[in-house]
């Protein structure tokens, strides 16, 4: 009796939870987070001499810090032995929110 009982309630919590589960996968979720939203365009920035022929300039970028965006502006890297060339990091929609890819050397 006590056996029948608990398959009844175990077969009854399973469907509820099963269906529930549907209810909620149905509902449609934000683009982003709110008041997280895209990074602005890129500012235009003064590039300086460079320090020597060994450097190449990292272009500035925005940085989300929580609660919105704030400018991280450009630098020259030094070019390490076999190292040749920069490749920039940039602002992509990944699975409906923005992530940073970071620049790399290539």
């Amino acid at each position: 009796m006590l056996r029948k009982k608990l398959a009844k309630f175990v077969s009854i919590v399973a469907l509820a939870t099963v269906g529930c589960t549907g209810l909620a996968a149905a509902q449609p979720l934000p683009p982003y987070p709110h008041g997280w939203y895209a990074p602005p365009p890129p500012r235009h920035e003064f590039i300086p001499v460079a320090p020597g022929g060994r450097y190449i300039w990292r272009p500035g970028h925005w940085v989300w810090s929580g609660h919105g965006y704030y400018w991280v502006s450009g630098a020259y890297l030094a070019r390490q032995p076999y190292w040749h060339h920069w490749i920039d990091g940039y602002w992509a929609p990944r699975y409906g929110h923005w992530v940073w890819v970071p620049g790399h050397w290539g």
